[in-house]
């Protein structure tokens, strides 16, 4: 079942855009499942539950894989993710990219990671504002241990199609303003957008990054 939803799925993406399976909540039999059908992407959103399942998974599985983290990342909580994934989606403020920074240059890696912008209309939703991220991007060159790949957004939570539409042409709007301004930098290209209940609205927008969790691996297990 799984791998028809796999399928189903990435049949129906254009080219450029790479399916992220959002496996939080879910065991390590549901994660083996989806990469026996082919699926090499995957998204955890908490730490604890990251590192316990790259302690769990076969050796064969993590090395033909990867992994992205999704959800809100304490600095407390670095060493629990940073040696586990290929990408952070969710650097929501200069403090944790400062952070992030200075673990990678202390351990030898270089860590992609998104800026999480903050489009949805409730205000606890974390991530930055629009100026925010410009700062940052004026600032990026002294970011030796990361590469700042592109943006991150959420949609408002509402079944309004019209206003999740408008929620993605805005951190578009903004992915595209940055890239025009900062041409220079070659890395910014990756637009995750999209996720169960809204990422074939934000195929239109030029998500070249969706997270589907509960499409393809049904309710939370845990």
């Amino acid at each position: 079942m799984i791998g028809e939803i796999i399928k189903e799925i990435t049949s129906e993406l254009p080219s450029g855009t790479r399916l992220v399976a959002v496996s939080k909540f879910h065991p390590c039999e549901a994660i083996i499942e989806a990469w026996q059908a082919g699926q090499k992407l995957f998204g955890e959103n908490r730490p604890q539950e990251l590192e316990k399942k790259m302690k769990e998974l076969p050796e064969e599985l993590l090395k033909d894989v990867s992994f992205h983290f999704l959800g809100h990342l304490q600095t407390n909580k670095l060493k629990m993710v940073l040696p586990y994934v290929s990408m952070v989606q969710s650097i929501d403020t200069v403090h944790l990219l400062d952070e992030v920074n200075k673990w990678c240059l202390k351990n030898g890696k270089v860590m992609d990671v998104l800026l999480e912008m903050h489009i949805g209309a409730e205000e606890t939703k974390q991530g930055f504002y629009e100026e925010e991220i410009l700062d940052v991007m004026f600032n990026a060159d002294k970011y030796r241990g990361v590469r700042i790949c592109g943006l991150m957004g959420m949609a408002s939570h509402t079944d309004d199609e019209e206003a999740v539409a408008a929620d993605f042409q805005r951190i578009k709007n903004h992915f595209d303003y940055i890239k025009d301004t900062f041409p220079e930098n070659k890395d910014f290209k990756e637009l995750s957008i999209g996720m169960s209940e809204d990422y074939k609205i934000a195929l239109n927008y030029g998500a070249t990054f969706i997270r589907v969790g509960s499409k393809i691996f049904g309710p939370r297990v845990y």
